[in-house]
């Protein structure tokens, strides 16, 4: 299940991530926000709504969006568990997964174009995490969250 939010810069290019999704059979779950016109509406209550579904386990990754893909990023950041990565090309997409085995995937509306998130999002969602000497670095960063020093 892919958790999805976004504030109301990212209502549209949701729903054609919806629509790719159903078209890849993945299913899915919105967090809101669900009204471009809602411009008081504030990226970090849609952020970590979703990425705690993902924390938690209900869903099993997300796809957010706002505006930069920055803000939304480092609010579903705080969430225990969650490795966000902020990508506006492919191969940053593709690597974060196959590398960090992020689990949140954060884009701009104003920086990409619907086809370029799509294919951002299909790679990412089609990434195998490697693990071996990248799963030390994933060990690592989870000491690093709980206040923990990395050690090499």
């Amino acid at each position: 299940m892919i958790a999805l939010a976004c504030d109301h810069t990212g209502v549209a290019l949701k729903q054609e991530l919806m629509k790719m999704l159903d078209e890849m059979g993945l299913a899915w779950k919105d967090y809101g926000n669900y009204d471009a016109n809602n411009r008081d509406d504030d990226y970090p209550v849609y952020g970590y709504k979703a990425a705690k579904a993902v924390a938690d386990g209900e869903c099993d990754r997300g796809i957010l969006i706002c505006g930069t893909g920055i803000g939304i990023g480092i609010a579903a950041g705080k969430v225990k568990g969650i490795r966000v990565c902020t990508c506006s090309d492919v191969y940053s997409a593709e690597l974060s997964k196959r590398h960090n085995n992020s689990n949140i995937l954060t884009m701009g509306a104003r920086v990409v174009g619907t086809e370029l998130a799509k294919m951002i999002a299909k790679h990412w969602l089609t990434a195998e995490f490697e693990g071996g000497r990248h799963q030390r670095r994933i060990d690592m960063i989870a000491r690093i969250e709980n206040g923990e020093a990395p050690e090499a």
